[in-house]
């Protein structure tokens, strides 16, 4: 007994510390409180003092100067007209450029020429020489910091953009945005100045909205270049474009851009007022701004238009639409949005008109084919078979004499595998991307037929169903139609024609009832408003001469009656 007790102690396992460690106020209330003090220090606005030596303690405080490695802070001594002023510089290595802040930051403060030592007496400036204690020079605060802040803008910083800030938190907006920021003692402010120089993808060639006759320039992830790209294209003094900080940790870039003599004020005033009324902490994305704007939808039906196309957007704007473009996306939002805008393409404006409509009727045939078909066939061979033909009824019926599901369960389980087929070839390696596809249509589906889970023809009308929900331009509304054909498949299923068509009926009655931006969503058709630039199908260019009615716009009139002038003369 004392050899196994000696066992057991021997192997036995004590706890010789006991970790009491709780995480304090996990009570909602607690909670609620941490939150408000966070927002109120978030908020807090705290000045520029005169103290240089307390401005840089706060910097290093706030920045964690200790153990960022990417943060620089270089102290130095401004001479201004021969007196030496402490000041320091702080910025993030990586988003500016070394050589400016070396040239035309550092070298002009710090160096002894004539611009810093020069004297005027006539100007108010400094005039006696540097007071100096024991045969040393020392700094000096001179009470009259208008002529120093004067000297320093006017003779010491070549820079082309600098701004003046007192403000902490705008301060550190620029710094995180690439900036260089100088305090100089005795100023109750600071100096931003513009030295951004970061590495940023080129423009390129859109991927996702490919047009053929067309420009082939897409958004990048600067919110600069993309402004850029738009002034290039509206080329237009009337184009304004606003920033808006939203997040309160993230403080990301957002532009709001318009035209302000065709945009109507009340939709600019709309679309800032729900940007500036976003209570979040951060915004990393076009997608997540997107839900955050528009109105409550819990049916997944897309309101606003998500482009990384230029010529898309500078053409909204020609119409009276507002874009936003948000910093780290290249994608931009346009706003307000109806369903047609849903179902066309870049490449109508491009084409001619009978092409184009032709076109826009093969898309209504694609979508109506994504959303029905499945629903159809499973109405067709559970309810109504008479409305087949006897020959097609009998291929039908041999076709799934050894088949032991029943249809529901077929097209279920072919529709979430041509899902997973989309799926897995947009997530691996594009040099395995068609290899998926291949041996999923292929191999999978031969596979299927002839272990007799599924029929030939289901076949044929689930891959008829998929290439449908490819022609759809816009994804974000192809994907809504790849989700909804689930619901009319059951209420096919449950009530055949009668269960589609109630569920059409429903449909509809929810598009009727949204709106985007105060504008219907299936206008021109409820309300049905007279044709007058905003039909579905493109009449000719010439005949192109009001813009949309909804917009309310106020140049309602693009072109004059007789644009084609040279007919006429």
């Amino acid at each position: 007994m004392n050899i196994l007790n000696s066992i057991l102690n021997a192997f036995k396992y004590e706890n010789k510390q006991e970790y009491n460690f709780v995480l304090s106020g996990n009570d909602d209330k607690s909670r609620s409180l941490r939150y408000l003090d966070e927002n109120k220090n978030l908020n807090k606005k705290e000045n520029v003092c005169t103290n240089i030596d307390e401005n840089l303690k706060l910097i290093k405080i706030k920045y964690n100067s200790l153990i960022n490695s990417d943060v620089i802070i270089r102290e130095f001594s401004v001479l201004a007209k021969n007196v030496p002023y402490k000041a320091f510089i702080i910025y993030i290595d990586g988003l500016v450029d070394s050589k400016t802040i070396n040239d035309f930051v550092i070298k002009p403060l710090m160096m002894r020429n004539m611009s810093n030592t020069f004297k005027d007496n006539n100007s108010g400036s400094p005039k006696a020489a540097t007071p100096t204690v024991n045969g040393k020079r020392v700094f000096v605060r001179k009470k009259n910091t208008s002529d120093l802040t004067e000297y320093i803008l006017s003779h010491l910083i070549p820079q082309n953009d600098v701004e003046k800030t007192n403000i902490f938190l705008d301060i550190t907006s620029g710094i995180n945005s690439g900036n260089c920021v100088l305090f100089v003692d005795s100023l109750d402010f600071a100096f931003n100045l513009d030295v951004k120089s970061f590495k940023e993808r080129s423009v390129s060639a859109p991927t996702n909205e490919v047009v053929i006759k067309g420009p082939q320039e897409a958004f990048v992830e600067n919110i600069r270049t993309n402004t850029s790209l738009l002034r290039r294209n509206v080329n237009n003094e009337n184009l304004v474009i606003e920033n808006i900080a939203v997040g309160k940790l993230s403080q990301t870039k957002c532009a709001v851009c318009y035209i302000k003599n065709i945009a109507n004020s009340s939709l600019v005033g709309e679309v800032k007022y729900r940007l500036n009324n976003l209570d979040i902490d951060t915004l990393l994305s076009a997608g997540q701004l997107e839900q955050l704007v528009e109105e409550t939808n819990k049916f997944g039906i897309p309101k606003i238009i998500s482009t990384e196309r230029p010529d898309k957007c500078t053409k909204a704007l020609f119409e009276g639409r507002v874009i936003i473009i948000i910093n780290g996306n290249p994608y931009s939002l346009i706003v307000p949005a109806t369903f047609v805008d849903f179902i066309s393409s870049p490449e109508d404006t491009n084409l001619r008109p009978q092409f184009s409509n032709f076109l826009k009727v093969i898309r209504i045939l694609a979508m109506a084919i994504t959303l029905l078909l499945p629903s159809f066939w499973i109405a067709i061979t559970s309810f109504h078979q008479e409305l087949i033909p006897t020959e097609l009824l009998f291929s039908i019926v041999a076709s799934r004499e050894n088949v032991p599901f029943p249809v529901i369960f077929e097209v279920i389980l072919m529709e979430i595998s041509f899902e997973l087929i989309r799926e897995a070839s947009l997530r691996v390696p594009s040099a395995v991307g068609s290899t998926i596809g291949i041996v999923g249509a292929l191999v999978l589906g031969e596979a299927a037929v002839s272990a007799s889970i599924v029929s030939p023809i289901l076949i044929i009308v689930i891959a008829i169903t998929g290439i449908s929900s490819f022609a759809i331009p816009d994804f974000s509304f192809g994907f809504h139609i790849r989700v909804m054909r689930f619901v009319f498949i059951i209420f096919g299923y449950i009530a055949g024609f009668l269960g589609i068509g109630l569920c059409i009926f429903i449909y509809i009655c929810i598009l009727c009832s949204l709106k985007s931006f105060g504008v219907p969503y299936m206008v021109p058709f409820a309300p049905a408003i007279k044709y007058n630039g905003s039909n579905y199908f493109v009449p000719s260019t010439y005949k192109q001469e009001h813009r949309p009615d909804f917009l309310d716009t106020k140049r309602p009139i693009s072109q004059a009656h007789k644009s084609m002038k040279w007919k006429s003369q």
